[in-house]
């Protein structure tokens, strides 16, 4: 299988640290993302990594028992670890406190501590077989004072540091759900839920594991992933996982179930906003994308896997050491190895072989996996990085090789102006607010952000349209459909279409002598008025007469100032262009004939010079009867380089009567 084939893998720079042994114990931190490595109990010495911080965190503790948990409180201030399960012991790692331990015991009798979760730099929550207490710590006093408690049977307990929500497993099947929420200093219960499982439990032992429930956000909302090894219709073959959502306020709702068709050991992960389901058996994973439309009966939605099932990109573990030593060949990684350990949202552990990996979908691969060019855009549109892939989809659906259907193409340009649409709208929105005043009464105002689904006129006029404009092979009909197409579909959205755009259409229209398409596409004002557009077509009078005339009527409609077009052909180095619009408005008399010149002798064209100087000579000759200069003109050095060209004999003499 060619790289090309897999849409998953492992990071490049992977979190290495010391591999589980038995004097070396490794922890993980959901919330800081860190891997502890703890000797003999931290006595000769422990390391903390994280996967932004290069720089470990090294420390030595006093070995007082096995290490059950240990854990940084947010920004690494507070260590806390549990070695009982009873008690959980801080020391503060502020450079001006002294590093003096304090002890905090769970305030309920005869409880024992499953574990504990930070959910702020200085607050904690224990979760005991007896129910959850809510801490503050006060690192300056060496304590901790009890906020809030909650008494209730617990079987295990799961947290997600992103949405601040710990979720308890209680009664004793287990698969009712009690979730709480933290937020600055307080502690909210929500409604707890029923987890259905797979069928009626015969025996009353616990049924629901943890093994198979998973907490993150997807889309910006917070789901309980419950992975059910069998389906609840007999019918129906295969392992599923079912999408709870868990609102901030109101009932949990049961809302999506992703059909894995296959039964064993499975593995949950979720990276950009993707479900990916891992299976050990056959090595290979799949992804979900719930956005995606599945097949709806009214209040669930199933969704079947976004493409095949494919392995991780085969890895390789560098060879550490200095680079003479490193000579040797790189090792193979195993995949889906039995000693993975997968944490939420993206992160895969290999406590046997020392390293953290954060999980990426690759883009690229999947454009040639999802041969739907629709379906294809839905997907790419919500991913974080997926700008050049949905440019490259554009361009590769107008090569000669695999070039798409007009409504297919159509379908992909509304799809992307919908987008563009969406963001121009939220951008007006928010400067009409900010204009309103809205920033001093709402502290809520913010500027929408420009995700890479956003892809505006210059993109594709830069990046598609204008490279593919100039494909020789291309039949002209279709070519010019193309560029129609995307014109039909921002004018579809309202969206004002750029002046380059037609000038595209013009010239394709131009370079394939298609005139009279051009004068019917300008009659029918297919192609808005404009400026710029005015402009082209007085430089195309050379190829197609009509045009003087159509920009004329354009700029007459536009209620120009004529000055302002002189400028721009002027500019363009358009100057007997120029010349003819002014005397097509009757105002030749009057302009300056020193910026005519300036214009042409710019232009180093020396016979378009001579026109240009021939025909104000003979201006000055109808109005002043004299075919000289003033002074006051200001054109002796023009006069000047006319002789050097041409010669005294060719300036033209004062005619008599």
């Amino acid at each position: 299988m060619g790289e090309e084939d897999y849409y998953l893998e492992l990071c490049e720079r992977p979190v290495h640290f010391e591999k589980a042994n038995p004097v070396n114990c490794v922890f993980f931190d959901e919330a800081n993302k860190q891997v502890f490595a703890v000797r003999s109990g931290g006595a000769t010495g422990v390391v903390v990594k994280g996967p932004d911080d290069r720089n470990p965190i090294s420390f030595r503790m006093e070995d007082k028992g096995e290490v059950k948990c240990i854990k940084f409180s947010l920004e690494n201030k507070i260590l806390a670890v549990q070695r009982t399960s009873k008690t959980v012991d801080f020391s503060n790692f502020t450079p001006d406190s002294p590093p003096l331990e304090y002890t905090q015991e769970c305030k309920t009798k005869n409880a024992n501590i499953l574990g504990f979760c930070w959910t702020s730099s200085t607050e904690i929550v224990f979760i005991t077989d007896q129910g959850i207490e809510f801490y503050q710590v006060l690192p300056e006093k060496r304590n901790l004072k009890l906020l809030k408690s909650q008494n209730i049977n617990v079987n295990w307990y799961m947290y997600c540091p992103e949405s601040a929500v710990i979720l308890l497993s209680t009664t004793v099947l287990g698969n009712v759900l009690q979730p709480f929420y933290f937020r600055a200093g307080t502690m909210s219960k929500l409604p707890k839920f029923e987890i259905e499982l797979p069928a009626a439990p015969k025996s009353t032992k616990l049924s629901l594991s943890e093994r198979d429930i998973a907490m993150a956000t997807i889309y910006g909302q917070l789901y309980v992933l419950f992975l059910r090894h069998h389906s609840r219709t007999s019918n129906s073959t295969g392992a599923e996982v079912v999408l709870y959502h868990l609102p901030r306020e109101g009932a949990c709702k049961k809302m999506h179930i992703l059909k894995l068709n296959r039964t064993g050991k499975f593995a949950l992960n979720v990276v950009d906003n993707l479900v990916v389901v891992h299976h050990q058996d056959t090595e290979t994973s799949v992804i979900f994308d719930i956005k995606l439309r599945g097949e709806f009966d009214g209040t669930i939605t199933l969704h079947h896997p976004v493409l095949p099932a494919r392995s991780i990109q085969p890895y390789q573990i560098p060879v550490a050491g200095p680079a003479p030593v490193t000579s040797q060949s790189p090792i193979p990684c195993k995949l889906y190895s039995s000693s993975w350990i997968v944490f939420q949202p993206d992160i895969i552990i290999s406590a046997s072989q020392g390293y953290l990996w954060n999980l990426q979908v690759k883009l690229q691969p999947i454009v040639n996996l999802l041969p739907d060019k629709g379906r294809l855009m839905d997907f790419l549109l919500q991913r974080r990085e997926c700008k050049t892939v949905v440019l490259s989809v554009c361009s590769q659906m107008l090569t000669e090789s695999d070039r798409a259907t007009l409504p297919v193409i159509a379908t992909v340009f509304d799809k992307l102006n919908q987008e563009y649409k969406k963001y121009l709208d939220a951008e007006q929105s928010y400067t009409l607010a900010l204009e309103a005043g809205q920033s001093r009464s709402g502290p809520f105002l913010r500027r929408p952000a420009r995700t890479q689904a956003v892809v505006d006129q210059s993109d594709m006029y830069t990046h598609v349209l204008s490279a593919f404009a100039e494909k020789k092979e291309m039949p002209q009909k279709f070519m010019i459909a193309v560029l129609m197409e995307y014109i039909r579909s921002l004018n579809q959205f309202q969206i004002t279409v750029q002046h380059y755009l037609h000038e595209l259409v013009i010239k394709t229209l131009v370079q394939h002598n298609l005139f009279y398409t051009l004068h019917q596409f300008l009659q029918y004002h297919v192609l808005s008025d404009s400026k710029p557009l005015a402009c082209l077509l007085l430089s195309l009078e050379s190829f197609y007469p009509p045009a003087h005339q159509l920009s004329l009527d354009m700029l007459k409609r536009l209620s120009t100032a004529n000055d302002e077009i002189v400028e721009v052909l002027l500019s363009k180095h358009q100057v007997l262009a120029a010349l003819r619009f002014i005397r097509g408005i009757g105002g030749h008399d009057n302009i300056s004939a020193r910026k005519f010149l300036d214009a042409a002798k710019q232009t180093e064209d020396h016979m378009l010079f001579y026109t240009i100087f021939r025909f104000f000579e003979q201006r000055n000759q109808r109005l002043r009867g004299n075919p000289s200069f003033t002074p006051g003109e200001h054109c002796e050095e023009h006069v000047a380089f006319f002789k050097q060209v041409f010669g005294d004999q060719a300036l033209m003499r004062p005619t008599t009567f």
